[in-house]
């Protein structure tokens, strides 16, 4: 049995208390959210925390609400939520697709977007599909707020730009423009408390209905050190009629763009393979959903 390493428990009243501990304590402390990963990583001594401080209390970390050009989501917030929110099935499917794809019901239950987020893990699923729509993320300190693009955030495995002081607040999701979806598709060997083989998320926007690409972003997962563009791909179908020969080149080019390793979860080569056939569904996917909004809005 693995016994956990001594550590301080804090639970701040407020926000402004939360910054204050992590200005004083710095790389002496961690934050627990909902704990399903810090725990984990505490009993196999992967990090050793003498302190941990809870955000529990803090109220400002909990909202999921839209704003007049696009969703703010509180670092808190469960991905339960996010997985039952017809906000994010309407507006960015999906986000909401990626969280009801996380874990077990316990899990999702318990764990939060921002502890998916800051534990940087190569295969977390909510990290590809909130980057396929640009999202970025507030992080707060004492000495004041700075915005980072999720593109920028990550470092590598268990690494991100956030410093000891800083606490993940928001997570913030510009409006997506007209004529856009998305779709998220990951591989496991079970449905659920499956880390995933490999991970797609895609989100196209077309200048009209039927028509052209005007913007894409296609997010591979589990297949390098941290989540990446299949830069090849999106550039082939940038101002490109979305046909399904195209849609093949492109996957094709996503498979030639990721760089995944032999582990005991799948071998490269089929890994790469698997890169093929999602990011083809997910590009067929978005582009369906931007044309089922258009005869739903037509009605």
């Amino acid at each position: 049995m693995l016994l956990l390493p001594k550590f301080d428990y804090l639970e701040p009243e407020n926000m402004r208390s939360a910054l204050e501990l992590m200005a004083s304590l710095k790389s002496n402390a961690k934050i627990i959210a909902g704990g399903t990963d810090i725990i984990v990583n505490m009993k196999k001594g992967i990090i050793s925390p003498k302190h941990l401080v809870s955000l529990v209390k803090v109220k400002e970390l909990f909202g999921l609400e839209q704003r007049k050009k696009g969703i703010v989501i509180g670092s808190h917030v469960i991905v339960s939520e996010l997985a039952e929110s017809n906000l994010l099935w309407k507006n960015y499917s999906l986000i909401a697709k990626a969280a009801s794809v996380l874990g077990s019901p316990l899990v999702r239950n318990r764990a939060t977007i921002g502890g998916n987020i800051v534990t940087a893990r190569p295969a977390a699923d909510l990290p590809p599909a909130l980057m396929a729509v640009g999202a970025k993320v507030e992080l707060k300190s004492k000495k004041g707020r700075r915005e980072v693009a999720l593109d920028e955030f990550f470092l590598g495995p268990g690494k991100t730009v956030i410093r000891p002081d800083e606490i993940l607040t928001k997570i913030i999701l510009n409006e997506l423009p007209p004529f856009s979806g998305g779709d998220y598709i990951k591989l496991g060997h079970r449905k659920a408390l499956e880390i995933a083989i490999v991970a797609v998320a895609s989100r196209v926007t077309l200048d009209k209905p039927q028509g052209i690409i005007k913007n894409v972003r296609i997010m591979l997962s589990a297949v390098a050190p941290q989540v990446i563009h299949a830069v090849s791909a999106e550039k082939i179908l940038m101002n490109e009629k979305p046909t399904d020969k195209l849609i093949e080149r492109a996957a094709t080019l996503a498979m030639q763009d990721c760089r995944p390793i032999s582990d005991i979860r799948g071998g490269a080569e089929y890994r790469k393979e698997i890169v093929k056939v999602l990011t083809k569904r997910t590009l067929a996917n978005a582009v369906k959903e931007v044309n089922r909004k258009k005869v739903k809005s037509e009605r």
